[in-house]
Order: C-alpha cells, then structure tokens, then sequence
C-alpha cells in the first residue's frame, strides 16, 4: 500500500511538472538607460499570464516594486503569447504586447497607437 501511495505521488508530480508553462518563472529585464534593471515574476492569472515587478535594481523610484507589468497574455503557440498588455515603468505607458519565448530568453515588446509606436526588450531567466 505504501509503495501504491509512494508511485501515485511521483506520478502525480511528473504531471504537474509536466503541464507547468514553460514561461513561469523569475525574469530580469534589460537595463534602461540609467543602469536600472527589474524583476518580473511570471505567474498564471487564471487561463491567462500576467508579470509582477518583485525586485527594482540600481534605479531611485523603487515605487514600481509590486505592481504588474504584464498582463491578459495568452498561449499561441510556438512559445509566443499575445493579447495582453505591458506596462513599461520608465514611461509609465501602456502598451498592447507580446512575448516571445526561445529558451531562457524572453523577447518582451509591444506597440500603441495603432502600432506607430513600438518598443521591447529581452529578458532573461532568473529561476
């Protein structure tokens, strides 16, 4: 009974294991132009994936640590999500965005008024 109890907890492990979403997880954006960095923890928000700032690095408005600056993605397949929004903290504008995963690199970007305006960055994998 116990070895039945033992296979059933792996099992049930490697499955949630398994249909964990690659881009979960801990991610550091790119530098800004004063050296400042932060960051992101991926998380599931409901059916969808959302990005809140957990850390702010070598920057003085520490004042963005705790809110979400990704948010309303969806999985479209190929390691690409869309449909959501990201909030860029250096201008404190709202983009309609994107995400691109390739590994442990994560192309984040997005675009306002009508795409005339777009801008991203690559992050990297923390944990």
């Amino acid at each position: 009974m116990k070895l039945a109890t033992l296979a059933a907890a792996g099992l049930l492990a490697m499955t949630s294991a398994a249909m964990a979403d690659p881009i979960l997880g801990t991610w550091q954006s790119p530098e800004g132009e004063n050296g400042g960095f932060v960051h992101v923890k991926v998380s599931k928000c409901g059916a969808d994936i959302c990005g809140t700032i957990v850390e702010v690095f070598n920057n003085d408005n520490k004042s963005s640590k705790g809110k979400r600056m990704i948010w309303g993605m969806k999985p479209a397949g190929g390691g690409a999500y869309k449909g959501g929004k990201v909030w860029a903290p250096d201008q404190d504008k709202v983009y309609r965005g994107k995400l691109q995963l390739n590994g442990n690199s994560l192309k984040v970007s997005g675009c306002v008024l009508g795409g005339a305006v777009c801008r991203g960055g690559t992050f990297r994998r923390v944990n």
